[in-house]
């Protein structure tokens, strides 16, 4: 009976000792042997009663608390992360790439850098020889000075000829009116020579009628010789005036159509001058017009040689590192041959490509951290700038053909283009450079 007492004491201690060790939480491995060996030592000793309960361990209590904070904010982040901003890890840093080429032709006279240089904006590349330009420079102010006399004179000569015209004018009217005044003296002329003319033959016709009547009285001694030798040369003298003064008619006459021809010429004169006058002041202002281009042309030369001359000096476009240098001293430049790429260090931004899953939300202008791998994770700042008008593959050389048959959906990304907001200010030392990998992620909300 004893015996029995103790198998089942000992049957008694295992059992609570499994029992104590379903009520912890869960315990493995060596705490549970050892709880089991505690039943079992506790049976042993003839103990029917229950073990007392085990304390709590805080350790395990601040674990369990802490592992479901962390689930709890890893939740949180991963919602906030995927409500609130949109991020790609296919960006790349973008910028112009700047081929420096020649603009005149000549001979490489000096080269100023080298490959990997950094150079500044406006900094001397290359030098090529200038001499025959700054010949062509001389020929072409020597031209602008001749041209500059020849529009001188022809401006000139605009008031002149405008005075010279008018005069005319004014003395063809002159002309005109002395004609018609010489025209109407003569007719007078003409008039007063047929009075004479009546008068001289009136006198010549009493002359003859005194030699008519002194006739029978000298041939009868009525009179004295003399006498009738008296109207004889009287009526021979009246009949002379007759023929002279009819030859002053005559004259007066001729006068009269002379002047009516100088008439005739001097309103062809007159009219002349008025319709050409201001047609020669218009012509004498033309070829000042033509002299004030040929001016402007000779400028545009000198404006032209000065500009190739200043060609010579080949300079940076941009700030920027050189690259892919391909000029050497001596060497003779066409026009437009490439001499070597400037990539830029300030004008950059970053060409993401985002899924089109991702652009429901995002809006030109929202804020960007960007994050360059080449740089230790260094952050930036930026907006979007502008998102891009078709998806990669379709702006590619062989865009995808769906309607064959063999369509299967894709989801595709488009290029958005993101612009740094400061970079001067967090690029101070110009580590960024094109094609750099970045994150960009972008606050859609």
């Amino acid at each position: 009976m004893p015996q029995q007492d103790d198998n089942q004491a000992n049957q008694s201690g295992t059992q609570t000792a499994q029992i104590s060790g379903t009520v912890q939480i869960q315990p493995q491995g060596d705490d549970a042997q050892k709880n089991g060996q505690n039943g079992q030592k506790n049976g042993q000793n003839g103990n029917g009663d229950a073990p007392p309960a085990e304390k709590k361990n805080p350790l395990r209590t601040f674990i369990l608390i802490a592992v479901v904070v962390l689930i709890v904010f890893g939740a949180g982040f991963y919602y906030w992360r995927s409500t609130f901003t949109e991020e790609t890890d296919d960006a790349q840093v973008d910028g112009d790439l700047y081929q420096v080429s020649s603009r005149v032709t000549g001979q490489v006279t000096k080269v100023y850098v080298e490959d990997n240089q950094k150079v500044d904006q406006g900094q001397l590349l290359a030098e090529i020889d200038p001499r025959d330009y700054q010949v062509a420079l001389e020929q072409a102010k020597a031209n602008l000075a001749s041209a500059r006399a020849a529009a001188v004179q022809a401006n000139v000569n605009v008031p002149i000829t405008s005075v010279t015209t008018s005069t005319q004018v004014s003395t063809s009217s002159s002309d005109v009116r002395s004609a018609e005044s010489q025209i109407a003296q003569s007719q007078n002329q003409v008039a007063a020579a047929e009075q004479r003319v009546e008068q001289a033959r009136a006198n010549a016709a009493k002359s003859q009628a005194d030699v008519d009547r002194y006739t029978p009285l000298v041939q009868r001694d009525v009179i004295s010789k003399q006498q009738y030798d008296a109207a004889i040369a009287a009526s021979a003298a009246n009949k002379a005036a007759v023929l002279e003064a009819q030859a002053q008619v005559i004259a007066q006459q001729d006068a009269t159509r002379i002047a009516q021809q100088k008439l005739a010429q001097s309103r062809s004169q007159a009219n002349e001058s008025a319709k050409n006058g201001p047609q020669q002041v218009k012509a004498q202002q033309a070829k000042a017009n033509a002299a004030l281009a040929d001016v402007q042309q000779a400028e545009a030369r000198v404006a032209q040689a000065e500009l190739n001359l200043s060609y010579t000096k080949i300079t940076a476009p941009t700030a920027g590192i050189v690259n892919k240098k391909n000029v050497q001293v001596g060497a003779n430049l066409a026009i437009g041959q490439d001499l070597l790429t400037i990539i830029p260090v300030t004008n950059l931004w970053v060409t993401a490509n985002f899924k089109e899953t991702q652009l429901a939300k995002m809006t030109a202008g929202q804020e960007v951290d960007i994050k360059v791998d080449a740089l230790g994770g260094r952050h930036f700042t930026g907006k979007v700038g502008q998102i891009g008008g078709a998806t990669g593959s379709r702006l590619s050389l062989f865009p995808p053909e769906n309607a064959t048959g063999n369509y299967v959906k894709v989801v595709q990304r488009i290029p958005v283009r993101i612009d740094f907001t400061d970079l001067q200010k967090e690029d101070g030392d110009y580590a960024l450079r094109p094609g750099f990998s970045v994150t960009p992620e972008v606050h859609v909300k």
